[in-house]
């Protein structure tokens, strides 16, 4: 592989022209494909394979454009204090509310709150707003327009306020990418000493992240993509470009620094260095196409989109990195024009060289120590509890958040998450009589506070129940008397020929966090067995995989215990603007490990490939170590804090997904890149001594020889004279 890369990167660099243009016509050509086939994005969340979607779906066929099919908000009135709702002056109001409600375009129906919707003591009530259409399709003018009728009621002196689906609005995140990108500048100009090296990492992430977006808004055009598809790739597009570029740079100003003109730079930093990012990247698009083993489609396609956004970016770091550096000439190494040795005579090693001395002295210590310490940070995830984002997730001073905690002053917490209950009695010989035996079997369970009567098809053979449970929407009393009714079904079909299954918001909620459980072991096996296999090949060993995979679930353990403790506990939430703990969100787990192991893969590969370059050059196991380390740490940790940044501004974001995302990736990064990687690794690489490259003999010959240390380059391409000083901007 490294010949081949060679000979691809000194081709981009001597025919750089040519592939810029390349380049600029694919982005081109993007654009106008973006500009003229692009489709709309869809919020809408399906969860094949799970009663409460199959419920949902059976909802949609039976009673069709029924509102049971549409987007629900709910407006909640309070009487000022001392007065009912039932009294004449606020009657009026809130039927002028009601009046107010129903104008919307989009509004099938809505209900009258002063008919079995307030409380006894006539303080509270809310009604139900139904719309034709599902969420991610009510427009804005809907949304205004319950609004506004809520300030109706405001106006009368009544408290009004509004929650539900329908106010959801989409994630903004627009300074997020800013602030990533502003840190990555400011740390490419501290780690190179020159703005041409560090604008090139951030040119072709832009180029990188503008070919992935358009790319994404084409795709749109041709399949239903969800809104969230495009999250992950621009987190991850900005994070590695920046870092395959990185690499590649600081190994071209290395070659540089020994004599060798631009071109043979090019070929020789694209060959080694090239080599590393090509396995690094495959080891991410591993890991994020796998999301496809969970079978929910929104993951599936941001797992796609991400895995597109790395594939771009190795593509670019392979073909135009070397392209412009072409056009950079020796601007590159900045005003010194030299790269100082990690251990030049005369002069004190580099810090990173230190480091690695301190640690390999001490190995048994150093790793006992940063495992312990690793583990006591995971201690909070043993309580970790999923769910969904929802009303009483919001902010405190928002109007869904007022309306949550209203219904649940008035009429208890499981009024925030009612069940919906559908009966199937297309097989009864006496639906209406299977609906009513339904009714009163879910009535007769413990947590269950009211059964409304069954509300039929037109055809007849189905029936709707909504059923409140005395719980919270979160609580393990509401997840007990799911699986309760779904436990009465055999039951009842035995009695009646009806089917009884369980859907809503809170149904859906309890099967996605099911759905994740038993998702995440295959999810890891398939993931960790394909990395071990990609990095056996790479490494041409089976103990630094082992140490590479048992790190990063050292890593993934006690990023979990981090985000229970800030999302859930509490802990510094306010530093980070969590308005409101709750269960950590359902998907993250399963996201964060699929891009935390890619991306940790990257850190192993950049670190480890270089220790082995040394080792099969003939360096001792010890030396090996350190200066393998000391090479690499110094890219590592800059591109370390790069991610981090990157991942840290989506902290930002008002939405509580990306929010919960973006903390745990950067805290992935810090605790993967600076106590696994940089820390853990050489101290069990200094442990291991030899045995590290140990492979069994038939292993060694099955496995194929990518050669990524670049040792094929010494034989077949001969070290040319160094190079005579070249003008600024000469490229060859």
């Amino acid at each position: 592989m490294a010949t081949y890369l060679y000979r691809l990167g000194r081709l981009s660099f001597r025919r750089r022209k040519l592939v810029l243009a390349i380049w600029l016509a694919v982005l081109g050509l993007f654009g106008v494909g973006a500009a003229t086939l692009s489709g709309p994005t869809s919020d809408d969340f399906a969860i094949p394979g799970t009663e409460a979607q199959q419920a949902q779906d059976l909802l949609g066929e039976r009673f069709g454009e029924s509102p049971a099919g549409g987007a629900e908000a709910r407006v909640v009135f309070a009487a000022p204090t001392g007065e009912k709702l039932t009294d004449p002056q606020n009657r009026a109001a809130v039927g002028r509310t009601v009046a107010a409600l129903r104008t919307g375009a989009q509004v099938a129906d809505v209900s009258d709150p002063l008919r079995g919707t307030i409380n006894p003591d006539g303080t509270i009530a809310y009604a139900r707003v139904a719309y034709r259409v599902p969420a991610s399709e009510v427009t804005d003018a809907d949304r205004e327009a319950l609004l506004a009728a809520a300030a109706t009621g405001r106006d009368a002196g009544l408290t009004v306020e509004a929650g539900g689906e329908v106010l959801q609005s989409e994630p903004e995140q627009g300074l997020s990418e800013v602030i990533g990108f502003g840190v990555a500048a400011v740390v490419l100009t501290v780690t190179f000493g020159s703005l041409v090296a560090a604008g090139l990492p951030l040119l072709t992430a832009f180029l990188g992240v503008a070919a992935t977006m358009t790319g994404i808004q084409v795709a749109s055009g041709f399949f239903d993509l969800s809104s969230s598809t495009s999250t992950l790739a621009l987190m991850l597009g900005i994070a590695v470009s920046i870092d395959y570029a990185l690499f590649i740079v600081s190994r071209y100003r290395h070659e540089l620094a020994a004599g060798r003109t631009g071109a043979e730079a090019a070929g020789r930093a694209v060959g080694t260095a090239g080599s590393a990012v090509t396995f690094a990247g495959l080891t991410v698009l591993v890991a994020l196409t796998a999301l496809a083993v969970v079978n929910i489609p929104v993951l599936t396609e941001m797992g796609l989109a991400a895995a597109g956004a790395v594939a771009v970016a190795v593509l670019i770091a392979l073909t135009l990195l070397p392209a412009l550096l072409g056009f950079t000439g020796r601007r590159i190494t900045g005003r010194a024009g030299r790269t100082r040795d990690i251990e030049a005579d005369g002069q004190r090693p580099v810090l990173s060289l230190r480091w690695a001395r301190a640690i390999t002295r001490r190995p048994l210590l150093t790793v006992g120590t940063a495992v312990a310490g690793l583990l006591l940070i995971a201690v909070p995830a043993l309580d970790l509890r999923l769910g969904l984002p929802g009303d009483n997730m919001a902010a405190p001073d928002t109007t869904q958040r007022k309306a949550y905690d209203l219904v649940t002053e008035g009429f208890g917490a499981g009024f925030n998450g009612p069940l919906l209950v559908v009966v199937d009695a297309a097989g009864s010989a006496d639906p209406q009589a299977a609906a009513t035996e339904a009714a009163g079997t879910i009535s007769a369970l413990p947590g269950v506070v009211s059964v409304s009567p069954p509300t039929f098809n037109p055809a007849g053979d189905t029936a709707m129940l909504q059923v409140v449970p005395a719980g919270a929407p979160d609580s393990t009393q509401t997840t007990d008397l799911v699986h309760a009714i779904r436990d009465a079904d055999p039951q009842l079909r035995d009695r009646t020929g009806a089917d009884l299954s369980v859907t809503g918001t809170t149904a859906v909620t309890i099967d996605i966090a099911a759905k994740m459980g038993d998702a995440l072991l295959p999810y890891v096996s398939v993931i960790v067995v394909l990395a071990f296999l990609l990095l056996t090949v790479l490494f041409r060993s089976v103990l630094v995989p082992l140490k590479a995979i048992g790190g990063f679930l050292l890593s993934v353990v006690a990023t979990f215990g981090a985000v229970v403790a800030v999302f859930q506990w509490g802990w510094l939430a306010g530093l980070i603007g969590v308005d409101q703990t709750g269960p950590i969100v359902s998907l993250l787990p399963v996201i964060l490990i699929g891009i935390v192991f890619g991306l940790a893969m990257d850190y192993e590969v950049f670190l480890v490939s270089r220790m082995r370059e040394e080792h099969v050059h003939g360096a001792p196991p010890d030396r090996s170590v350190t200066v393998g380390f000391a090479h690499g740490a110094r890219v590592v940790t800059a591109a370390a804090i790069i991610m981090i940044s990157v991942f840290a501004g989506f902290v930002l974001a008002p939405d509580p997904l990306i929010k919960s995302i973006g903390f745990a990736l950067a805290a992935a990064i810090l605790l993967d890149a600076f106590v696994v990687r940089m820390t853990i690794v050489p101290a069990v690489m200094a442990l291991l001594g030899r045995r590290a490259w140990a492979l069994p003999r038939w292993l060694d010959r099955l496995l194929p020889n990518v050669d990524v240390e670049g040792e094929r380059l010494r034989e077949t391409v001969p070290d040319e004279p160094p190079a005579l000083p070249q003008p600024v901007g000469a490229g060859r």
